[in-house]
């Protein structure tokens, strides 16, 4: 008697896509790209593929062929932030706080009738992350 076993393939938890708040996904305000850079590297698994001088400082990231931009432009950060839409939020949230970030407690927002599962994080720079993923079902 052979035994079987089952080998599950577990998708890995994906960003999908990223609006901001206010202006400009690609020029989230930042006092120091270095400082941005390496923690959003570290924490949100993102890796850095850009720099520019001109017209503002600024760096772009991406994960999983979503981008996000800081730029020193004078823009307040606690003013700013990004939807991040997410395939897997319990795996990005998991993720998330195992790369030493504090998330919020997950709930479920609606917005034109469409229900969404989300949790707030709060990065040290100040700009406020708004993790989604609609609810299936």
């Amino acid at each position: 008697m052979h035994s079987r076993i089952a080998i599950i393939k577990m998708s890995k938890p994906v960003f999908q896509s990223a609006a901001p708040f206010n202006a400009d996904v690609l020029a989230l305000p930042v006092t120091d790209l270095d400082s941005a850079s390496d923690w959003y590297c570290k924490h949100f698994g993102m890796t850095e593929i850009e720099r520019a001088d001109a017209p503002n400082s600024a760096v772009i990231l991406e994960r999983d062929g979503v981008r996000i931009g800081f730029a020193i432009n004078g823009g307040d950060p606690s003013q700013d932030g990004a939807a991040i839409r997410v395939h897997d939020i319990n795996g990005i949230k998991a993720e998330l706080e195992a790369n030493g970030i504090g998330v919020a407690n997950t709930r479920v927002d609606e917005r034109d009738g469409e229900r969404f599962n989300v949790f707030f994080v709060v990065a040290p720079d100040g700009l406020c992350y708004y993790f989604n993923e609609p609810v299936s079902g």
